[in-house]
């Protein structure tokens, strides 16, 4: 995801660093390589000539001197590129209290019925009653596609196989909605935005009454987001935008800077197939991301993504009595793996993100929970819950193993992950353990003694 601008944002920043005095001629090559990257990005020339000015004038001002002027050019490079990308975070303001309404708008294959199901996902596990309508009449399986998201992330979806009217449909369910405080609502769209797709979204918009109006924008579609935002706006009267498949294309700048420019606030980007691979757009976070410097924020939105609260409870309340089967630690791979993959949780990591990790690394540690998935699998009833068994008969191991298509080594490796994590939770680590994120001596001293080389504190 725009690799290149990242690359040259952390380049020029190393270079201002590592330069005894900032002359005109480092400042020069930092913007060329800036400009360069922005422009690969897609972004608009225009903008990219302007952006280059203004870090070129802050960066040779002579009332800034010294150590302080590397700082003030850094600082200039990332307000600037922050602006760039839209300034501020914008997000939906709902109010669990009231029923909120979002709609979604765009043209084919923007991918509206998916990001339907992930906007539902996201704020179901956060605490709102969450219903999906669907109201794209026109594409073949589309209402199909709807329902299947729904029943696989246990959303109810309401579907009028039957009725090939958009508001006839929406009235036949508007009853049964008023139980939910948040209508997600996917609808038709077309190759352009021609005059019928115009008037349907147009008469949808009076008759529904919406919180937001949503266009939803593939990230590849580059500088023309900002005419079909501006259309957008007019004819659906749209005041937010999910930009798609941001994992998918190094020229992303292109669509959100365009956004910025039609004034059509960025509120989320999605990364990726699963459900859980949509996050929160904040420029600021963005950049630091770009620039290897993590982003705190965007990794703890997809840890809310991935965890049910009520089960993380149940199985705090399990672990406090010693009970911890193997099918509670299946549970918890499950949750790991539908936060994505382990690189991209590692670039939201502040340090990892540039750290020189090595390349078969996080690859090796995904395989190996798949591994251990397909080994729980293959135990009885009896070995999940009382994985010890497995230990004292070497018969049990080699079966698990070969029914799992995995070795000893695996199902060993797995046996004392499940160990240290059964520990961990006899231990005790409740929130008075924690002080500001961090454990206190005391329960420092009491891991040390416990588990010694085994973990690194």
């Amino acid at each position: 995801m725009l690799d290149n601008l990242g690359s040259a944002i952390k380049k020029g920043i190393d270079k201002i660093a590592g330069a005894v005095f900032v002359d005109k001629k480092t400042v020069e090559s930092i913007v060329k390589e800036l400009q360069r990257a922005l422009i690969e990005a897609d972004v608009n020339v225009q903008l990219v000539f302007e952006i280059s000015e203004k870090i070129k004038k802050a960066a040779l001002d002579e009332k800034v001197k010294g150590v302080e002027k590397k700082e003030q050019i850094v600082k200039i490079m990332h307000d600037e590129l922050t602006e760039l990308l839209g300034g501020k975070k914008q997000e939906y303001k709902l109010d669990k209290k009231k029923q909120n309404k979002i709609m979604l708008v765009g043209l084919y294959g923007s991918g509206k019925t998916t990001t339907t199901a992930k906007l539902a996902h996201y704020y179901e596990k956060r605490g709102f009653k969450t219903a999906i309508v669907g109201l794209d009449v026109h594409r073949p399986a589309a209402r199909e596609q709807l329902e299947q998201l729904g029943k696989q992330n246990k959303i109810p979806v309401f579907i009028d196989q039957n009725e090939n009217d958009p508001i006839k449909t929406w009235k036949s369910f508007e009853k049964q909605l008023k139980d939910y405080n948040l209508i997600i609502i996917d609808t038709a769209g077309r190759h352009d935005l021609d005059k019928e797709l115009v008037k349907e979204i147009s008469d949808l918009t009076k008759e529904v009454s919406l919180t937001y109006s949503t266009l939803i924008m593939p990230a590849d579609i580059g500088q023309i987001a900002k005419k079909q935002a501006e259309e957008f706006k007019k004819s659906a009267k749209v005041n937010s935008v999910i930009i798609t498949r941001m994992d998918s294309t190094a020229k992303g700048g292109g669509a959100l800077t365009a956004c910025k420019e039609a004034e059509a606030g960025v509120f989320f980007i999605t990364t990726g197939e699963k459900v859980n691979d949509i996050e929160q757009f904040n420029p600021s976070s963005f950049i630091s991301r770009l620039t290897g410097m993590g982003d705190l924020e965007a990794l703890l939105e997809k840890v809310n993504s991935a965890i049910d609260k009520q089960t993380a409870g149940k199985l705090k309340q399990r672990l406090e009595k010693g009970i911890f089967t193997m099918d509670d630690f299946y549970q918890q791979l499950e949750s790991m793996q539908s936060m994505g993959s382990l690189s991209k949780i590692a670039g939201l990591i502040p340090g990892l993100g540039k750290a020189k990790l090595p390349d078969n690394l996080l690859g090796t540690q995904e395989d190996k929970m798949k591994k251990w998935k397909f080994a729980i699998q293959s135990m009885t009833r009896e070995e999940k819950q009382n994985p010890e068994l497995i230990e004292k008969q070497t018969s049990r191991l080699q079966r698990i193993a070969k029914g799992s298509g995995t070795t000893s080594s695996d199902i060993r490796a797995l046996l004392k992950q499940y160990k240290l994590i059964k520990d961990f939770g006899k231990m005790g680590l409740d929130e008075s353990s924690l002080q500001g994120g961090k454990l206190d001596q005391k329960m420092m001293q009491k891991l040390a003694k416990k588990f010694g080389k085994k973990i690194r504190l």
